[in-house]
């Protein structure tokens, strides 16, 4: 996705949760017709997004649908970012624990959705004994990025990335969610690797012990607008 096409991607997204959130809350009919047409706008910049220059009536209607439905009262109705959380995993030949997606083909470091019920560690270490076969320890969080910033996911997305240790297991990709999994030396990485492998120095430093502090997006300023290339 190009910049511009993430950008207006990013701002569909944000006024349709204005727009859920809104309608989640008030009881006003005034409010509710204009918070409606806020999503319906929001749906014809997210169509525009997805291949549809000519905002086919029909599709426009299918996205303005899956976000109406998903409302809720009050506080559960408040629209905020998905989380996701990722796991860089190390063992005592100072290898990297990669998986190749079955949806994707690419290879990255075992991650997924943040489960209710389970704090992000919990999470990390469940994902990846599920997708690996490898019991591993949270030791430290390295990184926590917007992901709609990054240009990686069209849908609002925190992610968590912690360093681990590998505590035993043996390799055994999921069925469903990995073609292979495997431990790699940074000399020897497979290929394609997800997200052209921008984070392989982060993981790596931190497989090697190196200093590191937790990595977030800092700041834009203005807040909104989108970072300058």
């Amino acid at each position: 996705m190009d910049v511009a096409k993430s950008a207006l991607n990013r701002w569909s997204e944000a006024l349709a949760g204005v727009a859920s959130t809104g309608l989640s809350f008030t009881d006003n009919l005034y409010e509710k017709e204009r918070f409606e047409e806020i999503l319906h706008i929001a749906a014809e910049m997210k169509a525009y997004v997805n291949g549809h220059p000519d905002l086919d009536q029909r599709y426009v209607d299918e996205i303005y649908e899956f976000w109406k439905q998903a409302i809720g009262n009050g506080i559960p109705g408040y629209v905020t970012p998905k989380t996701a959380v990722g796991a860089i995993v190390g063992n005592d030949h100072k290898e990297l624990l990669l998986v190749q997606r079955s949806d994707t083909g690419v290879w990255l470091y075992p991650t997924g959705w943040a489960d209710v019920g389970y704090s992000p560690a919990e999470i990390v270490a469940k994902e990846v004994l599920e997708e690996t076969g490898i019991v591993a320890r949270p030791m430290r969080l390295l990184s926590v990025i917007d992901g709609m910033q990054k240009g990686f996911t069209s849908v609002p997305m925190y992610s968590m990335i912690f360093y681990c240790e590998q505590l035993g297991g043996e390799l055994k990709a999921h069925p469903l969610e990995c073609l292979d999994v495997g431990w790699f030396s940074e000399e020897s990485l497979p290929s394609p690797l997800a997200a052209s492998g921008r984070w392989v120095q982060m993981a790596f430093s931190a497989i090697n012990g190196e200093s590191m502090e937790t990595y977030f997006d800092p700041p834009r300023d203005p807040l909104w607008e989108s970072p300058r290339n």
